[in-house]
């Protein structure tokens, strides 16, 4: 019982699930091969000594990878899994 009122306390905004459902559209290896690409446009860029282009699209892989983490908890874990 007490679970079940603390995800009550705890429920998602409507932009939240807006955003939840689109994502979990998206699959979750396209943030994977993002991220590889990413890093394999950077590196080319950095072998052509194109430094600041590189260091911009270097940075791209963290935050791909961290929306394909965030595409699978939201997959087995958004708020749909607790209104069931």
């Amino acid at each position: 019982m007490e679970q079940v009122l603390a995800n009550e306390e705890h429920k998602e905004g409507r932009l939240t699930k807006l955003i939840e459902d689109q994502t979990a559209k998206i699959p979750s290896d396209i943030f994977l091969w993002a991220s590889v690409s990413a890093m394999a446009v950077s590196l080319t860029l950095k072998l052509l000594k194109k430094e600041k282009p590189a260091s911009f699209i270097g940075q791209w892989v963290a935050p791909f990878l961290l929306f394909g983490i965030y595409n699978k908890l939201v997959k087995q874990n958004g708020h749909d899994k607790q209104s069931e």
